[in-house]
């Protein structure tokens, strides 16, 4: 588990920087198939994570307003500050807590169950989807993406 989330905060560190490199209007810029441009992506990766993490800590959950977060460097604090708690929890983890029940009622009154190993595993599967979106904005914008490959990053040794 915690090398995903470490594979994860790699791949995301390196997508940092290379917005860097991109002009703010394209990285602004609503495009197809996501939840907004480039940083709303980021914002919203970084979001949901923490999101997921307070849930199962049972602490109260509350949405960022991407509009507060409109620049690289604002995401970036973000990232930093919701990342502490994150990693708190991700390097806390031990198999006994893969199979504790979460109950959540959803806006149309059902009531559904999940364990907590599913709901990281969703966290972790989750920012790996909206990192293919980036890689294929990225090419749209004529720049190579960040590679998403796990291999080589010595992931498993540490």
């Amino acid at each position: 588990m915690q090398m995903f989330f470490r594979y994860n905060w790699l791949v995301r560190e390196e997508w940092f920087r290379w917005c860097e490199e991109v002009d703010e209007q394209n990285l602004l810029l609503e495009r197809t198939g996501g939840v907004g441009g480039i940083l709303q992506t980021l914002f919203h990766i970084i979001d949901v994570e923490w999101s997921w993490i307070r849930v199962l800590q049972g602490k109260p959950d509350f949405q960022e307003a991407f509009q507060e977060y409109q620049s690289l460097q604002k995401v970036r604090e973000l990232n930093d500050k919701f990342r502490q708690e994150v990693e708190q929890f991700v390097y806390a983890w031990d198999e006994n807590m893969d199979n504790r029940l979460f109950q959540d009622t959803m806006p149309d009154g059902r009531i559904v169950t999940d364990t907590w190993g599913e709901i990281m595993r969703h966290a972790i599967a989750h920012e790996i989807h909206h990192i293919g979106q980036l890689s294929v904005w990225a090419r749209e914008i004529g720049k190579k993406p960040v590679s998403a490959n796990l291999i080589g990053r010595d992931l498993a040794l540490k």
